[in-house]
């Protein structure tokens, strides 16, 4: 019999990360697994913070803004962590052994590496997340994720 005692689930606080908590978290307390609920801050925005000091000469307005990414990300951080504390508690799971891990990066990337950095035996995600028009015409996260999860993938739908 499969067991599962690390369970991971993305969360990017789209429309679908509440359903798709939830489904992770019902699974963990029925296998009594350790939920660990991962987070993506994406590295192109704290990037396009950067960007801004590249034409610059002037090394006070670069250190300005590099200070500006190091503040946005811990500003992030804290923001993300607490939204995933009000979804734990909106689906009552508080009980759960959970693990959060907010990261910075190519989402699909650091994904595949929690996976590999936690041990984790099942993926839970949604089967989008935020993009729309831009995931079609260019490839979403969640397909290139798909595509290279190690593990067992559970894709979760919205109910319609």
């Amino acid at each position: 019999m499969i067991t599962f005692k690390k369970i991971m689930v993305g969360c990017d606080f789209s429309e679908y990360s509440k359903n798709t908590l939830e489904y992770a978290a019902t699974l963990a307390e029925k296998c009594q697994a350790e939920l660990i609920v991962v987070t993506i801050i994406n590295r192109r925005d704290v990037d396009t913070i950067r960007a801004i000091s590249d034409k610059q000469f002037d090394r006070v307005i670069e250190k300005n803004v590099e200070k500006l990414a190091d503040d946005y990300v811990k500003e992030k951080t804290a923001k993300r962590n607490l939204q995933i504390e009000n979804l734990l508690g909106e689906i009552s799971c508080t009980h759960l052994s959970v693990k959060k891990v907010i990261r910075v990066g190519v989402p699909f990337q650091e994904l595949l590496s929690v996976i590999e950095d936690e041990q984790a035996d099942l993926m839970v995600a949604g089967r989008k997340g935020r993009t729309n028009i831009a995931g079609v015409l260019f490839g979403s996260n969640a397909e290139k994720f798909f595509r290279h999860c190690p593990i067992p993938l559970l894709s979760v739908r919205m109910k319609e």
